[in-house]
């Protein structure tokens, strides 16, 4: 990635990173539909569609619901540097000041502080939309941005180095 620092930085915008968002959420729960279906049987999808509170207190079905996304998130996040729907769209979560991967601690502190980001009426979302760097309160807090990642602006060196 140090070739982000030699070519133009271009930041990610707010649409490009919702609907990379709209692409995980449609990933992440196609993937917690189809293990909930294989792991719970039919009542599964009825609890799905209903909202049944029969699982309410399933440990698993709260693990499947609410630990898929995390596992899902932070682990893409540590591998790729972004989410399968970030990577479609040419996006890749960064450290703000190098430029470079993020480390651990951040990519955490980035998940937890989404949070903060979504309850006063996704205003830390919208912040995208007015922040020099297109970063959102959560970015902020964990000190990431998220970058374009254009293929075409890499140099042929970094190919064969």
């Amino acid at each position: 990635m140090a070739a982000a620092t030699q070519t133009a930085i271009e930041y990610a915008g707010f649409w490009r990173r919702l609907f990379a968002f709209c692409l995980d959420m449609l990933m992440v729960s196609s993937i917690s539909s189809a293990l909930g279906l294989v792991l719970f049987g039919p009542d599964y999808l009825l609890h799905l569609q209903h909202g049944s509170s029969l699982f309410a207190s399933d440990w698993r079905i709260l693990l499947l619901e609410q630990g898929l996304p995390v596992i899902w998130t932070l682990g893409f996040w540590m591998l790729w540097m972004a989410t399968p729907g970030k990577l479609l769209v040419d996006c890749q979560i960064v450290d703000a000041d190098s430029h470079q991967r993020a480390k651990t601690r951040q990519l955490i502190i980035r998940y937890l502080a989404y949070i903060l980001s979504a309850l006063p009426l996704g205003l830390g979302f919208l912040w995208i939309l007015f922040d020099r760097r297109k970063q959102g309160w959560h970015d902020k807090l964990a000190h990431t941005v998220v970058m374009m990642q254009d293929e075409s602006l890499k140099s042929l060196k970094e190919y064969y180095v």
